[in-house]
């Protein structure tokens, strides 16, 4: 698992629209948990803005995969700058996509670099850029005499009850810290006697 405990990110989409030198570009940002994601996304803009001469893009998620596209624009000029404003804010699971408008003057390598990361730049500073702690999802099986033992020290190691089932025994389906497991895993080992079962997923998500 190469997975950070702990990461930044932007949960909205959000737009912003920056001018320079009468070219308009147009700035989004989008939250993203595969590449996947990214294919719908740019196809959507390019509908949206089907007057922009480019649609340049970044995106970087959180297992370290990034990618970008000048989409025709001068080499490094865009999608790269687009990418460093993001590892700017060191923030993940993120896609932007910026489309310009030619407004009918060249700004020049230098210039039209400082456009893409400032468009950037300005969509992610003024979204609301939160912390995420990983998570790792589990079941946990035992006797009822249990359950309020199993919710204390769920409860005391911040994790997240998504789902219970009595009908048999006691079935809890849960969201644990992922720093925490092992804490957890020794609690409920002592305090059950070993009759309380924790089966650890091969899922994480980040909350």
């Amino acid at each position: 698992m190469n997975l950070p405990e702990e990461i930044k990110t932007i949960d909205e989409f959000k737009e912003v629209a920056t001018i320079i030198n009468k070219s308009t570009f147009f700035a989004q940002i989008f939250p993203i948990l595969s590449e996947d994601d990214v294919r719908n996304y740019i196809s959507d803009s390019k509908k949206k803005y089907y007057e922009a001469s480019h649609h340049c893009y970044a995106y970087k998620l959180v297992n370290g995969v990034t990618r970008y596209s000048d989409a025709g624009e001068p080499n490094g000029t865009a999608g790269i700058r687009i990418l460093n404003a993001i590892e700017h804010f060191h923030i993940n699971n993120q896609l932007i996509i910026v489309s310009r408008i030619f407004g009918g003057i060249k700004l020049g390598v230098g210039p039209l670099g400082k456009a893409y990361f400032e468009a950037g730049y300005q969509v992610i500073s003024s979204s609301k850029i939160t912390t995420k702690l990983l998570y790792q999802k589990a079941n946990i099986s035992s006797e009822f005499e249990y359950v309020s033992i199993i919710h204390r020290i769920l409860d005391t190691h911040k994790s997240m009850i998504t789902a219970t089932n009595y009908e048999n025994t006691l079935e809890i389906e849960a969201l644990l810290p992922y720093q925490e497991i092992s804490i957890i895993q020794e609690k409920l080992k002592n305090s059950g006697k070993n009759k309380i079962l924790l089966s650890l997923s091969t899922e994480f998500l980040y909350k």
